[in-house]
C-alpha cells in the first residue's frame, strides 16, 4: 500500500539574504547526498506549522514562534530506494533571522549520520552549483521569496 509522508520545511534567511540549507544522505543505496532545506515529518497530531517550527528548533536550536503562512506547497514521488514512502507533501514556511551557526544538540541518531555539513548560500550560489538540491523548484521558490522579503 503507498505511504505518503506529510513534511514542513522551513527557508530560512539571514539579513545578507542568504539562506541555510543542510547536505544529507538520501534514503537510497546509492548514498548520494543533496542539499535540503531545515524540516522534516509531521508527527501524528501536528499541526504542519507546528512541525515546521519543531523542526527548525531541533535541526537548528533556532527557537521562532512566528512563521506566517505557507509559502509554498510541494507534493511528489519519492525515488529513493530505501525511502520508508512512496510520496510526500511539503509545506514550506519563511522566516529571517541574524546568521549564526545552527546547534546539534537536538538531532536525533540518524541526522547524526545523515546530515553531512550545513551552509548558507545566496541565491547566485545556488543557481550555480552542480550539487543536487531538494526540491528542483528551489532556485524558483528562494527567487519568489527574496522578493516578497525586499518589498
Amino acid at each position: 500500500m503507498p505511504v505518503n509522508r506529510a513534511t514542513s520545511r522551513v527557508l530560512l534567511f539571514d539579513r545578507d539574504q542568504r539562506f541555510l540549507l543542510f547536505l544529507t544522505k538520501a534514503p537510497d543505496t546509492s548514498g548520494v547526498a543533496r542539499w535540503l532545506t531545515p524540516g522534516g515529518g509531521v508527527d501524528p497530531g501536528e499541526s504542519h506549522y507546528e512541525a515546521a517550527v519543531r523542526e527548525l528548533q531541533e535541526e537548528t536550536g533556532l527557537v521562532l514562534t512566528e512563521l506566517g503562512e505557507p509559502v509554498w506547497t510541494h507534493d511528489f514521488a519519492v525515488e529513493w530506494d530505501a525511502a520508508d514512502h512512496d510520496t510526500g507533501h511539503a509545506v514550506f514556511y519563511s522566516a529571517s533571522t541574524d546568521a549564526f551557526e545552527p546547534s546539534d544538540a537536538m538531532w536525533t541518531d540518524d541526522e547524526r549520520v545523515d546530515v553531512l555539513e550545513h551552509r548558507w548560500w545566496t541565491l547566485d550560489d545556488l543557481a550555480a552549483t552542480q550539487d543536487c538540491f531538494e526540491p528542483t523548484e528551489l532556485v524558483s521558490v528562494i527567487r519568489t521569496q527574496l522578493q516578497e522579503i525586499n518589498r
